[in-house]
């Protein structure tokens, strides 16, 4: 069944608009760094996306200063998704529903959209590599399965090197998971032990774990957008007394899923209800499908590791842009 309706789906979605796959952890992304690639969604004020603009419609600003588009690919042109599937102990009551859940995004997709398939616990297995084949995609889903250990951050290391094997094609990840990495959880918890309970919700600072910096890097260097769903295992608002520790690794863990998404130009989607699974995967692979792909060459060509701030502008004043916020020129 295909999901036509991508005019509503992307409306609720914007709220407004406004075998093991083993590789080295540093293994270098090769993309050419002076070439920044964005996906921009555009949409108007009551929140419907506009899908039929071209190149001159859009302008683009690189800290204030004007860049020239090198390369523009409309809504239509396909996309590399690397579907990633938490398989860790906390999804195994409702495998069923994933299952369900993945096989309605991918049934949402563009059929020459290319879709690999990998799923974590306490290993990363690549199920199947970039395909059209629906059927191996489907079989893929269906044989997912494992327990134990969150890998959450060594899958999207994967997934991003997977994606430099596809060029110049525009490039997604759908990584559905509760966020909670369990290296980066067990580095919380000891980083948290020196604080009392009153300093302990601002003490950790998610934006400078150097994990989640290393993906977004790489993400910034082919212009992946990321996409969380966002589970709702694991919350320790559900339980009778939380204590400040497990409320403090939680947030933390959310507030990671929440840059991954801002910093790439994404939407981070919680999963409040098991049954809403489907329709949010839905509604992310309707957005996929009213994306632009933009990119230019730098006119800094300086990389020095500093921030660059990307602001876009689409020349009707009734018309409202998204995009990764900027990237580190590195």
């Amino acid at each position: 069944m295909r999901y036509p309706r991508v005019i509503i789906l992307f409306s609720l979605l914007l709220g407004g608009f406004f075998g093991v796959f083993a590789q080295n952890d540093d293994e270098p992304i090769t993309v050419d760094s002076s070439i920044v690639r964005l996906n921009v969604g555009v949409a108007d004020r009551k929140g419907r996306p506009i899908t039929d603009l071209n190149k001159d419609n859009f302008t683009i600003y690189e800290d204030g200063v004007k860049q020239t588009v090198a390369r523009f690919e409309p809504v239509a042109a396909p996309f590399s998704v690397v579907m990633i599937l938490d398989m860790s102990g906390s999804t195994l009551g409702f495998r069923e529903t994933i299952r369900q859940s993945a096989y309605r995004f991918v049934d949402a997709l563009a059929p020459e959209d290319r879709v690999a398939v990998i799923e974590f616990y306490d290993k990363v297995n690549v199920r199947n590599n970039f395909t059209t084949d629906r059927k191996t995609i489907a079989n893929s889903i269906n044989v997912a399965n494992g327990q134990g250990k969150t890998q959450l951050y060594k899958a999207l290391d994967v997934a991003l090197t997977k994606l430099a094997g596809e060029g110049k094609r525009r490039k997604a990840i759908i990584v559905l998971t509760d966020g909670v990495d369990t290296a980066l959880r067990d580095n919380d918890r000891d980083f948290l032990q020196k604080f009392s309970d009153k300093e302990m919700p601002t003490a950790i600072k998610p934006e400078t774990n150097d994990n989640l910096n290393r993906v977004l890097n790489k993400a910034d260097a082919q212009g992946v957008t990321i996409y969380p769903l966002a589970l709702p295992t694991g919350d320790p608002a559900k339980l009778a007394d939380p204590t400040p520790i497990q409320v403090a690794m939680y947030n933390a863990a959310r507030d990671r899923l929440k840059i991954l998404a801002d910093r790439t130009g994404g939407t981070l989607n919680a999963i409040n209800r098991l049954e809403e699974m489907g329709r949010l995967y839905a509604m992310v692979a309707a957005e996929l499908r009213t994306l632009y792909t933009i990119e230019y060459q730098s006119t800094n060509d300086k990389r020095d590791g500093k921030w660059r701030a990307i602001r876009i502008e689409v020349n009707s004043p009734d018309l409202i842009s998204k995009t990764r916020q900027g990237y580190f020129a590195k």
